[in-house]
């Protein structure tokens, strides 16, 4: 951290607690209930959870290759359907794992970045020889595309629950 300038955590304030409630949200689930789906062909409770743990891991450990939390394990996580077609067979209590691991990730790269890092550009892991364009993305775009993404997935998710009389995420 640049002496004097304070973190991004103090920008970002707001995202812990909206993880808090998603992670409060998932703890109690069943696997029925992490299989409930807002219609056939679309994800479950479960696969949206599992895909947003592998997209916070895919951002921030392995495209910016933040280690400050192992997370190899959960790389794969961001490819959630299996090669049958069916839900990744995550507990709830292992989707809270990966939550939790993956905030941490994130928690710790807040907390040691300031805003003069936010322009610092990070290549991509797999670059595409044929679009040089799409070959790097800065800390800024990174941090906000995997908030939106939290958010957008966290409602879809919190849908599905509600529509099925279960506790959504809770921000009130």
């Amino acid at each position: 951290m640049t002496q004097g300038q304070p973190s991004l955590t103090a920008f970002y304030k707001g995202w812990d607690n909206f993880h808090r409630q998603l992670v409060a949200a998932i703890t109690p689930l069943s696997a029925e209930q992490l299989a409930l789906r807002s219609a056939p062909q679309n994800y479950s409770v479960g696969m949206i959870a599992t895909h947003i743990v592998g997209s916070r891991v895919f951002w921030f450990y392995t495209w910016m290759g933040e280690r400050s939390v192992d997370l190899a394990a959960y790389e794969i996580w961001n490819y959630f359907v299996r090669e049958d077609g069916k839900d990744p067979l995550h507990t709830a209590e292992q989707l809270v794992t990966g939550l939790e691991l993956s905030w941490r990730l994130i928690q710790n790269t807040l907390d040691r970045m300031t805003p003069a890092d936010l322009d610092r550009a990070y290549p991509d892991p797999y670059p595409d020889p044929n679009d040089p364009a799409d070959s790097a993305r800065t800390l800024q775009w990174i941090i906000w595309h995997t908030l939106e993404h939290d958010i957008q997935h966290s409602g879809e998710l919190s849908s599905i629950l509600s529509v099925n009389g279960l506790p959504t995420i809770d921000l009130g």
